[in-house]
């Protein structure tokens, strides 16, 4: 099974299915790219080109080879345009039921031997198989933002999972160039299990008058040697995101520590979702960023 993945489908071409995209076909890998419109897998083809022009800038990659992965990624319309696919990664938006539901939908257009995946960073993989017709052939593969720099990938096995599934999954995201670990199916894996509750953490720092933006970010870079701040880290991430993820904690875990700060819930009702929306605990819409508070 690890050696006849050839063709990958990517559903979702935003941040991070856009980047998954990329990773796959600068390894050689022919990638169909689904959206719900034209419009946005356009957009996310001429993200992956801005990307692709950057490394090139860079002396990353040559230009042959970035024309030659371009011409490897193809705009796949509808899911039965995914049919060709030997697996398909989800990279949606993190909520359980737009996955399920995608997941239903894809089913009876691929076939029957192509492994389903998710790029979930915090939703049971075992509720997410159970969605599909094909549980032993689902997987969670959990890439990193932004994709072409993140080198860890995490892979999850549901309790259907079966070896050759897992493996192939292994044997791709070794091919990808890059570091494989292995989490357990519990709410939010390791990465964020770990991450988002200190992100959560700040912005309670934050709510309750503790620091500011500035200072809380500044003190963790200078005291901690964190590359960036845990707010501004928020912001990159997207604001809803870290609020869905402390969520399906706190709902898994059943602990209090994992509740949401209000003051998350407050930006998100807000709309202030971090970089994407231009505004979040920075505000993005003029030259350089300024805190919100």
């Amino acid at each position: 099974m690890a050696n006849s993945i050839k063709t990958i489908g990517v559903i979702g071409a935003g941040q991070m299915g856009n980047g998954i995209a990329h990773v796959c076909a600068l390894a050689g890998f022919d990638v169909r790219l689904n959206d719900l419109s034209v419009d946005r897998i356009n957009a996310g083809l001429a993200t992956i080109n801005g990307n692709m022009a950057r490394q090139v800038a860079k002396g990353a990659i040559e230009e042959d080879v970035r024309q030659a992965a371009l011409d490897r990624i193809v705009p796949a319309a509808t899911y039965d345009d995914l049919r060709p696919c030997d697996i398909v990664i989800e990279a949606a938006t993190e909520n359980e039921e737009v996955k399920r539901k995608i997941f239903q939908s894809v089913c009876p257009s691929v076939r029957p031997e192509t492994i389903l995946a998710s790029n979930t960073s915090s939703i049971s993989i075992t509720r997410l198989a159970a969605s599909t017709d094909r549980p032993e052939r689902f997987i969670g593969i959990h890439f990193m933002n932004p994709v072409p720099v993140m080198q860890l990938v995490e892979l999850i096995r549901g309790i259907a999972t079966e070896d050759p599934t897992f493996e192939a999954a292994r044997e791709l995201v070794e091919k990808l160039g890059k570091t494989v670990t292995v989490a357990e199916d519990f709410p939010a894996f390791i990465v964020n299990r770990i991450l988002l509750p200190m992100i959560n953490e700040a912005i309670y720092v934050l709510y309750e008058g503790v620091g500011s933006v500035d200072s809380i970010d500044t003190a963790m870079r200078l005291g901690a040697n964190h590359p960036m701040g845990p707010l501004q880290l928020a912001d990159f991430i997207g604001l809803d995101t870290c609020l869905s993820v402390m969520q399906v904690l706190h709902d898994g875990l059943a602990d209090t520590k994992y509740r949401p700060c209000p003051l998350l819930v407050k930006y998100v009702e807000a709309g202030w979702l971090g970089r994407k929306a231009k505004r979040g605990f920075y505000d993005y819409r003029g030259e350089k960023p300024i805190p919100t508070r």
